[in-house]
């Protein structure tokens, strides 16, 4: 009889070890998960429409410049790059005379776009996602770009 009663008090010693062991484990993971998952209601709540003031000017700026830029995009002389940006692809297809203004053109846009990733973030209440953001409207502006125009893609240029 003493024997089955060391048997279960060393059972039940080794059961609450194993339930101490288990129970710490879930508590980390519980810990981990929480941790992980604390910052995804803000990312949620993104709102890369918004529309301040600020970020309203710089929209309707870029309008604006897009109709002098379009005829460059569709003759391949300028191109997305893969960070959210445009760049002159090949210049010799511009009239020596017209690089110049190319040249102000695509530095104006990309000023703007700076301003418009910064803007975003700023007004999400959130400027440390500036680098995301303008990873994502990089990715857009590529996927929504018209046929044959210049997008680079895996560090190579292309031809949409």
């Amino acid at each position: 009889m003493s024997l089955s009663i060391k048997s279960r008090r060393f059972g039940s010693g080794l059961l609450c070890f194993f339930l101490q062991i288990r129970a710490g484990i879930t508590k980390t993971l519980i810990g981990f998960l929480a941790a992980a998952f604390m910052t995804l209601p803000a990312y949620a709540a993104l709102d890369l429409d918004v529309n301040t003031p600020a970020v309203a000017a710089v929209k309707a700026s870029m309008q604006n410049r897009h109709s002098q830029l379009l005829t460059h995009y569709q003759s391949g002389a300028v191109g997305l790059t893969a960070e959210g940006f445009v760049a002159v692809k090949d210049a010799s297809l511009v009239p020596l005379s017209q690089r110049g203004a190319l040249a102000t053109l695509v530095k104006e846009e990309n000023m703007d776009r700076v301003q418009l990733y910064r803007g975003i973030a700023v007004a999400n209440g959130h400027p440390e996602w500036e680098g995301e953001i303008q990873h994502t409207f990089a990715l857009r502006w590529i996927d929504k770009a018209q046929p044959g125009w210049v997008v680079q893609r895996d560090g190579q240029w292309v031809k949409k």
